[in-house]
């Protein structure tokens, strides 16, 4: 239902987006992770078609940008980072305005805006400003403007950001009810369990480049290690011993925590154990956790803080 092939921009010397390839189909959610600058906000602009590229092809359902711009552009809908409302403007007005934006004829905007709003829990304030609303209502109210037009593909670009944990899980309600009729979501998110909770796929971008791409159980499965062991130890024991035993790929001590990245809990923890055993260590404490996105992201993006 998406397609974007190649996708390039620069900005004099600084190449925004590089060689940058996505397909979405319909029914799925797209996770477009990144650190800040990583270039995400730059490629959906271009797929939305507010961003002109230096080179590439943007296609949704068949139409591509710049051969057919109208056409292309009403098979999109678009939630900002920024909340785009007009705030003395009732909330059904705000809908009905888009929806004239986008072409929709007039004997159809209020129904059509009453069906959206019902979508995004706000048709009993059908009536009330934005100005009264919170952030979290606002955040709605924009996925009704983008959705009135009813597009094929809808970009959302952080929509979440700031508002409160039961706006949250409407929102994500609102996005799992889409996927049943059949809508290609791309999500921008610096929050990592969304992406997880949500993405069918992830694209990692970092620098205009991807950098990594797949399912969230094919990208854990590229870490070094499944799983990470803590234990809490009383005593002296070489790293590069516990480096040695079968199913440890990385080890490191902090004071008297060991960290180490095993394949196998069930298996190569015992080996781990008798090892400290056998160099009189003491375990106070030991806790395991899974490899999860955010692993992912800092092994394929780094550590290194981004301003």
């Amino acid at each position: 239902m998406l397609e974007t092939t190649k996708l390039r921009k620069s900005y004099g010397d600084r190449n925004a987006v590089n060689d940058v390839s996505l397909r979405v189909k319909p029914g799925e959610i797209l996770g477009l992770l990144g650190p800040n600058g990583a270039g995400k906000s730059t490629t959906m602009g271009m797929i939305a078609g507010l961003i002109a590229p230096d080179g590439g092809r943007v296609t949704v359902s068949g139409s591509t940008l710049g051969a057919d711009g109208d056409a292309f552009k009403r098979r999109i809908g678009l939630v900002p980072q920024d909340l785009a409302l007009f705030e003395e403007l009732t909330a059904l007005a705000n809908v009905e305005l888009f929806g004239a934006l986008y072409g929709l004829p007039r004997a159809q905007l209020a129904k059509r805006g009453m069906e959206v709003l019902d979508t995004v829990g706000l048709a009993e304030r059908a009536r009330d400003k934005p100005s009264t609303f919170s952030g979290g209502m606002k955040r709605r109210l924009n996925i009704a403007c983008a959705l009135v037009h009813g597009p094929d593909v809808l970009l959302l670009d952080e929509p979440t950001a700031g508002v409160d944990p039961q706006s949250r899980n409407a929102i994500f309600g609102n996005l799992e009810a889409l996927k049943r009729q059949g809508k290609a979501r791309v999500y921008t998110t610096h929050y990592m369990e969304e992406a997880e909770r949500l993405a069918d796929r992830i694209v990692v971008i970092d620098h205009g480049h991807v950098v990594a791409s797949g399912t969230l159980a094919e990208l854990v499965a590229t870490l070094p290690a499944a799983q990470t062991l803590s234990i809490d130890v009383h005593g002296d024991i070489a790293v590069d011993a516990l480096m040695r035993l079968r199913g440890v790929k990385q080890a490191q001590r902090s004071g008297d925590r060991v960290t180490l990245a095993i394949d196998d809990l069930a298996g190569d923890a015992c080996g781990v154990l008798q090892a400290l055993s056998a160099a009189h260590c003491k375990v106070r404490h030991m806790s395991s956790d899974r490899g999860n996105l955010e692993d992912v992201f800092l092994a394929f993006t780094g550590r290194q803080l981004r301003d």
